[in-house]
């Protein structure tokens, strides 16, 4: 591309935060660190975003991630979150089951995210976007997602006019963009802010989380980790506060070490962090998860004790 967006100073910043979903020793969920998690993010004024990447959706079965799903609305006391609406392991048609899903998590007051599967992501463009349209028909609000391949493999990164007609949806208000690529994301900001202004891009760029000072908001996993910094860095963006930039660089070391290959175990150095900072009980896995080596406790302590230092 040849122009990269402007910063935009002082810009109120919209953060939607994935939360982890902590396990016992035993290989079954722990539900009572989860709330504390949920707790945390909602308290942090983030939204938690649950059966998502972070929360192993991909490995729950359809009744686990109902099981979150209806929990979640329970504790959210009409405070708002977002849930992925996850299709990979279901039989049948493609819309109906995003249909299906959407209704169920709009009927418990949270926010419905299509997160893409293969037959979806297989659809030839225009029928991806008619999808796309039948879907947001059935909802008053709904985000998409863009989740790139190091992140699962039925993910897809789409072309820029793929972008551009799912701009058209009136109930689409945002888009999670995954790539891992400044460019692209610069791309769609420049697109939206000249066909859609109110139209979100939320960064899932995990390596690069200051894209909010181009415009972009955010739903990150790296944000699972601390999300009361993520919160005051935000204030201080917010503000013109120039600790955003302290606060940010080690906030992203954080996410160097996290999102390194292979992505997808970022989760386990996620419940290493949170097991250090007291807030979840084990850093255990589900089975089938990627693991880090017990090495990472001591790079994930160094940043931790920084960023403990500059909540103070």
């Amino acid at each position: 591309m040849s122009n990269i967006p402007l910063v935009i100073p002082k810009r109120t910043i919209k953060g939607i935060s994935a939360v982890l979903l902590p396990w016992k020793p035993n290989s079954r969920i722990d539900f009572d660190s989860y709330q504390v998690g949920l707790e945390r993010t909602w308290k942090s004024g983030l939204t938690p975003a649950i059966n998502m990447d972070t929360g192993y959706a991909n490995l729950l079965s359809p009744e686990q991630r109902t099981e979150v799903l209806l929990l979640v609305s329970q504790l959210a006391s009409g405070r708002p979150f977002v849930a992925g609406a996850f299709v990979e392991d279901l039989q049948g048609d493609v819309v109906r089951n995003y249909i299906d899903q959407c209704i169920a998590i709009q009927e418990s007051d949270g926010t419905p995210i299509l997160f893409q599967s293969t037959k979806l992501t297989q659809l030839p463009k225009d029928k991806l976007v008619d999808a796309y349209r039948k879907v947001a028909k059935e909802c008053d609000e709904l985000l998409g997602f863009e989740l790139g391949k190091m992140f699962a493999p039925f993910g897809e990164i789409y072309d820029l006019d793929t972008f551009r007609a799912l701009l058209s949806i009136p109930t689409l208000t945002g888009i999670k963009h995954s790539s891992l690529s400044r460019e692209q994301e610069w791309q769609r900001l420049a697109i939206k802010t000249q066909e859609r202004p109110d139209f979100r891009v939320y960064t899932g760029n995990d390596l690069a989380i200051d894209m909010v000072q181009w415009g972009s908001d955010y739903l990150l996993g790296l944000s699972a980790f601390y999300p009361e910094a993520f919160a005051l860095r935000d204030k201080y963006w917010a503000e013109g506060d120039m600790r955003f930039y302290e606060m940010n660089d080690w906030l992203q070391y954080l996410g160097f070490i996290a999102f390194r290959d292979p992505v997808p175990a970022y989760k386990h150095n996620c419940a290493m962090f949170l097991t250090q900072r007291g807030v979840i009980e084990h850093a255990s896995i589900p089975p089938g998860a990627l693991a880090r080596p017990d090495s990472d406790y001591a790079l994930l302590a160094l940043v931790q004790q920084r960023l403990d230092a500059l909540m103070l």
